[in-house]
């Protein structure tokens, strides 16, 4: 991993305590006015990053007005070579600001494995700035072909990053992709982490995406109660073999919702093409 050609964190605790008071106007106004959307869904940067580069408060304000009110971002350090490293610039607290300026609010965010293991103090203070509760694990990206026992290895560090992000008051997630749900023998990957996994220090992000492979997330969320942080939300057309928008898919989005409070999913963010984006939102506010 490359290390940053600046400090990416400033001080930033009077603009943050600035940023607060300005969000909880704008809640307070918000929750004033009747028929105000008391749903709140978000979405995940990754499909948008280029857009976002461009203009990152337009971007911010053209998903507030499809309904969405959360986002996740992907840490720029991180993720500088994967196309963020334009907003290098901004420390944690001055994001914020903009973020919560457009009517959203930052609640999450994806870490690679390097940055949390080599600069974990430094995205802890950028997530604190921000007003982030979760730090998500983007995932191992281990070898093609690793083993169980190296993933759980894996397991068991991110088990001590936890520890100390918990110790920040942020909860650690981790998101899985395909691979996860790879078999080495009769064994899936998945239940292996599941079983590494210390259930305080890290829950799960499930990616709803893998059910074009046969896993549905209600399933996973009844098997494992509580162990679930947030969804990646996706919808998968059988028939066209290509994601769709929500509600037009395989998905059973009424028992995924049922099953979502038992498995304990706090958030929900779309993760899609962003053709995909109003029409999903549309159908989360009258869905959810």
């Amino acid at each position: 991993m490359k290390t940053s050609r600046r400090r990416f964190i400033r001080t930033g605790s009077a603009a943050v305590a600035g940023t607060m008071a300005i969000s909880s106007l704008q809640h307070s106004l918000w929750a004033s006015v009747p028929g105000s959307r008391n749903k709140s869904f978000g979405f995940q940067v990754w499909t948008i990053r280029e857009e976002l580069n461009r203009d990152f408060a337009a971007t911010l304000r053209k998903m507030a007005s499809m309904g969405y009110t959360e986002m996740e971002m992907c840490s720029p350090l991180g993720y500088s070579e994967s196309g963020f490293e334009p907003l290098n610039h901004m420390s944690g607290a001055e994001m914020r600001k903009i973020v919560e300026g457009e009517g959203l609010r930052c609640t999450s965010s994806h870490y690679t494995m390097g940055e949390l293991r080599d600069h974990l103090e430094n995205r802890i203070e950028w997530a604190s700035q921000l007003g982030m509760k979760q730090m998500v694990a983007s995932t191992f990206w281990l070898p093609e072909g690793a083993s169980v026992d190296d993933y759980r290895k894996a397991a068991q560090e991110l088990n001590t990053i936890a520890e100390k992000t918990k110790a920040a008051g942020i909860q650690m997630g981790f998101h899985n992709h395909h691979m996860e749900f790879e078999k080495r023998g009769d064994e899936l990957i998945y239940d292996a982490l599941m079983e590494e996994f210390d259930p305080d220090l890290v829950k799960m992000q499930f990616q709803v995406a893998v059910v074009n492979i046969g896993y549905q997330a209600a399933d996973y969320f009844r098997k494992y109660p509580g162990r679930f942080l947030s969804a990646h939300l996706a919808d998968w057309s059988a028939e066209k073999e290509e994601q769709v928008p929500l509600g037009e898919g395989v998905v059973d989005w009424k028992d995924f919702f049922k099953a979502a409070k038992k498995g304990g999913v706090q958030n929900f963010f779309v993760e899609m093409d962003p053709a995909t984006f109003p029409e999903s939102a549309e159908y989360l506010q009258e869905t959810m």
